[in-house]
């Protein structure tokens, strides 16, 4: 279960309860058909995660996740999700949820992405959505 790492980048946010939320993850990827390859989680800042986004993207906007998929085996996941603390706990405040149920919202949408789904479409984003609702539902039988 070792091969899906968390990193701090320009944040001091370490994720709790690493174990559960990688055998959560973990079985994601089983469950979209997939085996799970190297994932690395990296908690950063707004600035940090606007850096990224501006240089490999040539998007000069802030937002909560980007991944990159470098996956080179078939029916294997792996890839780099950076995530926004910041914009984590202002969208937590403005959705009126936990820090932690946002916060893995996040992390479950850039693995559904390693996955292969896109959000850019009205369609995709509904359908990330609804698969980001029931993985999200499941998800407690790892926390107990």
């Amino acid at each position: 279960m070792r091969n899906i790492h968390f990193f701090s980048e320009d944040t001091d946010h370490k994720p709790k309860h690493k174990t559960a939320l990688r055998a959560w993850m973990k079985e994601t990827v089983r469950m979209e058909g997939y085996k799970t390859g190297e994932i690395n989680i990296v908690m950063c800042s707004d600035a940090y995660l606007l850096d990224i986004n501006k240089k490999y993207l040539q998007h000069d906007t802030y937002t909560d996740i980007v991944t990159f998929d470098s996956s080179e085996d078939t029916g294997v996941i792996a890839g780099d999700i950076f995530v926004s603390i910041d914009r984590v706990r202002e969208n937590a405040a403005k959705f009126d949820v936990l820090e932690a149920d946002e916060l893995h919202r996040v992390i479950i949408h850039g693995i559904l992405h390693l996955c292969g789904y896109g959000d850019k479409k009205k369609k995709d984003k509904a359908r990330m959505t609804e698969k980001e609702d029931f993985y999200l539902a499941i998800r407690n039988r790892f926390f107990l």
